[in-house]
């Protein structure tokens, strides 16, 4: 296996940094099929006949496995290179899929706790942060949009896995349009025929991943590109903290608080997304008029403005910086939920356009972070570091969903609840957005006692 290791993929002389970015997509499409699981949410909840709370811990465990796995494999990830860490993200990542089949087969939901949440949550924080560094790597002169090419990936996923889940499940269900009508759920084992169908199909895709991903060589720099001449910002450090230095300041805890409620309010929509749009606009009779195929497509709109946000506001922030995009993205996002809150329910227009600006806010929020890190503490362990911001969106997986499934579930049951019910939510969501905009405003430079000394950079760069 000596193939994965980092010396086998340093790029030969003339490589060309554009075949990256596509290495990096095939990991971040695949593990991004996290944010379709309202896809199947229902069937699970009818299939073990539990409440939205018990089989939304499922995705609250991968998103706690993501942070947790990224925090503490960072550093072995900078140290063993993508190709590595890309076979062992694929490898959990499908793996997890097949034990989380055999828990809905055999319906023991502990199963599925622990093959797509413990075991595919491993393979998300490993994939999630393997393409990142490298990324940057290959692209110093534009930081921002570097992420947000790496990143976008994941909040594109679902465009992908919520029409194709959709069409696996209705096939695999033998789906009658004239018999199971506009209400149709999925039923279990159709759900556990799609989890070996992704299992073993995602694995597949990131492999290709794996085979063509490539670090550049020491001392490698863009064409044309000088750092000397690099815009300076006081926010924009030329030393280089270490990151276990990095979690001793007050800037790191800050930049985790704000990612943390971002993230957290971002769930309020992504992880309820499918029925959500269904129960805001449900008429009086209680039916809505919106069919699983809509709703479908709304999970893929989603996934549109997530993809799209994570590339286009990544990118602005290398114009404009990361603090003030962080400021658009929580003070924007509060004003946007609030309309969404009491108008989302009187044009569906609205209420798809206020929600997918929103995502689009969230996903800029990820794929900023890792440039805004390499801003406040350097590049020496830029990846090791955000591996431990990670943690933040280990404890929005279990914060979001927590408040979103509790409140909902006093409101009423699945199927049976309208706009109104989703108000203590959104304002929820509006509240810690706004929290997270004051602490925002107060993120500052580093301070100089927590820089790396000089010596000790070259012989930490030596040693690796």
């Amino acid at each position: 296996m000596n193939w994965l290791d980092r010396s086998r993929s340093i790029a030969p002389p003339g490589f060309n940094r554009w075949l990256i970015p596509p290495a990096a997509l095939a990991v971040h499409l695949c593990i991004g099929q996290a944010y379709a699981t309202s896809v199947y949410k229902s069937a699970l909840i009818g299939h073990f006949g539990l409440s939205q709370t018990a089989i939304g811990i499922i995705f609250s465990i991968a998103i706690v496995m993501l942070g947790l796995s990224a925090a503490i494999m960072g550093t072995w990830v900078e140290r063993s290179g993508p190709r590595k860490s890309m076979f062992v993200a694929a490898s959990f990542w499908g793996a997890g899929f097949l034990v989380g089949a055999a828990g809905i087969f055999t319906s023991q939901l502990w199963l599925v706790y622990l093959g797509y949440g413990f075991i595919g949550g491993i393979g998300l924080g490993i994939g999630y942060i393997s393409p990142v560094s490298t990324l940057m790597k290959w692209f110093p002169d534009r930081p921002g949009m570097a992420t947000g090419m790496a990143i976008m990936g994941f909040g594109g996923g679902a465009l992908i896995a919520s029409p194709m889940s959709t069409a696996l499940l209705k096939f695999f269900d033998g789906f009658d349009p004239a018999v199971d009508g506009a209400d149709w759920i999925a039923s279990g084992s159709s759900v556990g025929k799609l989890f070996l169908a992704l299992g073993v199909l995602y694995f597949a895709v990131m492999m290709y991943g794996v085979l063509n991903i490539r670090v550049p060589a020491p001392g490698w720099m863009p064409r044309g590109w000088d750092p000397s001449k690099a815009k300076v910002s006081a926010m924009v450090t030329t030393a280089h903290v270490s990151a276990a230095n990095a979690i001793r300041t007050r800037s790191f805890w800050l930049v985790w608080a704000v990612l943390f409620l971002n993230v957290t309010a971002g769930i309020g929509i992504l992880e309820q997304a499918s029925p959500m749009i269904q129960d805001f606009f449900r008429g009086a009779d209680g039916n809505s008029a919106v069919n699983a195929a809509v709703a479908a497509g709304f999970v893929g709109m989603l996934s549109i403005g997530n993809m799209a946000g994570r590339f286009i506001w990544s990118s602005a922030s290398d114009v404009i910086g990361r603090q003030r995009i962080y400021m658009v993205y929580l003070g924007a996002g509060a004003l946007f939920y609030v309309v969404l809150a009491f108008f989302g329910g009187s044009s569906m227009l609205l209420f798809v356009a206020m929600a997918v600006v929103i995502i689009s806010f969230y996903g800029g929020s990820f794929a900023t972070a890792p440039a805004y890190l390499k801003d406040l503490f350097g590049t020496f362990q830029v990846g090791a570091i955000h591996g431990r911001l990670l943690t933040a969106w280990s404890a929005a997986g279990i914060a979001g969903p927590l408040i979103v499934n509790g409140l909902l579930d006093a409101q009423g049951k699945p199927g049976t609840m309208n706009a109104h019910n989703y108000l203590p939510v959104l304002l929820t969501m509006v509240g810690l957005l706004v929290i997270g905009f004051v602490a925002s405003t107060l993120i500052r430079p580093v301070d100089a006692k927590y820089h790396e000394p000089e010596e000790e950079l070259a012989s930490a760069r030596k040693g690796s």
